[in-house]
């Protein structure tokens, strides 16, 4: 299967693929987009719609995985997946709003289906994710009590540091920190446990990508 990967890093895109292997087919292909001049939320939600029509129009792609950070914006809840339950501040939710958007002013691909769209969310960042199996207090349940009590248990520069050994780590420092996460989770069995860390952020990911 090909499919590309959106994301706030050319690095967490780069692991997010490790992950995505581990999940569906270590055979599945990557279909590489043009690099955006900009990275992060806002560049990523601005570079969907584009992306969604190239990779519809331009390509051969069967699916698009995209990711964000949530970093202190509200957490994707169930409630948010009712009729009229999605919440605009979600990033998980404008993510979706605005791929059904664009789907649905696409012609029908010949002899193809439609380009399936996994979206996920990271809470509070993809680094996060990477401690899984190093870190249990590093949770979805327990980022939402920090926000609901405003004591926040760490912050996106110390799982930095703890990943990459910097807050600011380079490109290739990067990728190579984030990969090796990654390939360690798959190779140990740590998706499942990834999963139940991170429900509603990388869990739901999980679920739509096992569909395909």
């Amino acid at each position: 299967m090909k499919i590309a990967v959106l994301s706030e890093s050319p690095a967490d895109e780069a692991a997010l693929f490790v992950l995505l292997q581990g999940l569906r087919d270590a055979t599945m292909a990557r279909v590489f987009l043009p690099t955006p001049k900009t990275r992060g939320w806002h560049a990523v939600l601005g570079l969907l719609r584009p992306t969604l029509i190239h990779l519809h129009y331009e390509t051969d792609a069967e699916g698009l995985v995209v990711t964000v950070d949530s970093d202190e914006s509200p957490v994707h809840q169930r409630a948010h997946e009712q009729p009229g339950g999605a919440l605009a501040s979600c990033r998980l939710c404008e993510l979706r709003r605005v791929v059904a958007a664009v789907q649905s002013s696409l012609r029908a691909r010949q002899g193809r289906g439609p380009l399936k769209v996994a979206a996920g969310l990271a809470v509070p960042a993809v680094e996060a994710w990477y401690l899984a199996r190093l870190d249990p207090h590093v949770t979805e349940s327990t980022w939402i009590q920090a926000m609901q009590a405003r004591r926040l248990p760490y912050t996106k520069h110390e799982l930095k540091r703890r990943v990459y050994g910097t807050d600011r780590p380079s490109l290739v420092l990067e990728e190579e920190c984030a990969t090796r996460h990654a390939r360690q989770l798959v190779e140990t069995g740590g998706l499942p446990l990834l999963e139940r860390l991170f429900p509603s952020g990388f869990g739901a990911l999980a679920d739509a990508v096992r569909t395909w």
